[in-house]
């Protein structure tokens, strides 16, 4: 069973009145969209690998605000996030901010190129397991499906502050909402340093 955000190779512009209305509709009765994850909590320290060998651990982020995007390579609405996240993160990364994406469908390794290409994005991604993403997201698969992207906000002391599932309301003003909580992350102090007595 492929999650609901799955689109595969149709793209969303393609998609006709009925296909969108019943995505919506699932989307709105959905049981996983009423139990969120425990947030804030610890991040796991999940391993994403690059198709080059390499091999990115979350915990290498560690004071540093983190914006971690789970994808499918054939979801439009991935690639999208994964734009905006790449522009966001063109005048937020010399303030301490990076981001990491990790695909999880059977087919990323010979997609993710061009998923990357497409989406213009210049930060790294790879593959991780999927059983193991869906723990790190805290998902209960019993609950229904799982959509993407998920967008996870880790901050510098590697706690989630905040994870956003591909049908979130977060979505539909992205930029300006991923802005809003950098900004908040960022206004925090840095690991290490106490607050003024």
């Amino acid at each position: 069973m492929r999650p609901v955000g799955y689109i595969g190779r149709k793209s969303m512009d393609k998609l006709n009145r009925r296909e969108a209305l019943m995505a919506g509709l699932a989307g709105a009765l959905s049981p996983q969209m009423l139990k969120a994850s425990k947030v804030p909590r610890m991040a796991p320290d999940l391993v994403v690998s690059r198709v080059g060998g390499e091999q990115i651990r979350l915990s290498q982020y560690r004071g540093k605000i983190l914006i971690f995007e789970l994808l499918l390579t054939t979801c439009p609405h991935c690639q999208r996030c994964a734009h905006t996240v790449q522009k966001v993160l063109t005048d937020y990364k010399l303030r301490g901010v990076e981001a990491l994406g990790a695909a999880i469908n059977d087919e990323a390794r010979f997609d993710l190129l061009r998923f990357e290409m497409g989406a213009g994005s210049k930060f790294p991604m790879g593959i991780a397991d999927r059983n193991k993403a869906y723990e790190f997201l805290q998902a209960d698969l019993n609950a229904g499906p799982v959509y993407f992207p998920q967008l996870i906000l880790i901050d510098r002391k590697g706690m989630i502050r905040a994870q956003y599932a591909g049908v979130d309301k977060f979505f539909e003003r992205e930029e300006e909402n991923l802005r809003r909580m950098l900004d908040t992350l960022l206004a925090e102090p840095a690991t290490g340093q106490g607050a003024k007595k």
